[in-house]
């Protein structure tokens, strides 16, 4: 396995983030300070999150181009969640199983005002919503590095670095088309860290499409790693039986 997409390397790496002596209690990103607060992904230590929002469209002159409602999953410090809500976005709930992390969002969200219009919940995925919510607008930015199926996490820290067996990927795929209001879109943040033809098997096997809609190439220390935003899509019945894809 390339040191790019080695599993054990992404765990030292966020294990390193917790207890870095420069980990900051806040951080400046996108022009706007934000909170940190321990045991959260810390986006002032990898170039992911800058290239997550860049692939949004919430940086620069360009518009917020997802309009209406957003449910981000694995919001960790809040910083896409709540940067949506300020160039727009009417009503966004921000997932996390992570508790700290669901805390820091509430935090973000306060500190820059919009409160009534971010809502923070925690959950394993979709499970800390109603049954009946919808979304104009669906989107993870994943833990795209796989490691062993039987690997087991030692925190919860560890949830947002790496995906065993990529069953977290798999149940996003088969879910979060189902969590979209009419014309809704499913969107996904990959990177060349994670295995690309695992994913696709993966949804092909969950009846999903996959469709690229931008990408961008970031530094990641000496590490060139290529960022992609993709849609998901149905295609199809997950398995003729009705069972679940994930395995």
């Amino acid at each position: 396995m390339s040191e790019v997409r080695s599993y054990l390397r992404s765990l030292e790496r966020g294990q390193d983030s917790l207890t870095r002596e420069d980990r900051p209690r806040t951080f400046t990103m996108n022009g706007r300070e934000w909170d940190l607060l321990d045991q959260v992904f810390a986006p002032p230590h990898t170039s992911s999150t800058g290239a997550a929002m860049g692939l949004l469209g919430l940086t620069g002159p360009r518009p917020w181009p997802w309009r209406g409602s957003l449910l981000e999953i694995g919001c960790g410090t809040g910083i896409i969640a709540v940067s949506a809500a300020l160039a727009g976005s009417p009503r966004v709930t921000a997932s996390d199983i992570n508790p700290h992390a669901v805390r820091n969002t509430a935090l973000n969200a306060a500190r820059h005002g919009v409160s009534g219009r971010v809502r923070a919940v925690r959950g394993d995925l979709f499970a800390g919503l109603e049954d009946d919510e919808r979304f104009d607008t669906v989107y993870w930015h994943s833990n795209f590095v796989l490691a062993p199926p039987d690997y087991r996490y030692r925190s919860v820290h560890e949830r947002a670095y790496v995906d065993p067996g990529y069953a977290a990927h798999r149940r996003y795929l088969e879910q979060a088309p189902l969590r979209l209001a009419p014309g809704g879109r499913a969107l996904l943040h990959f990177s060349s860290r994670g295995d690309t033809e695992a994913l696709r098997r993966a949804a092909r096997e969950c009846g999903r499409e996959l469709r690229e809609l931008s990408r961008t190439t970031v530094r990641d220390g000496a590490v060139p790693v290529e960022h992609t935003l993709l849609e998901v899509s149905a295609v199809r019945t997950p398995r003729a039986t009705g069972q679940s894809c994930a395995h």
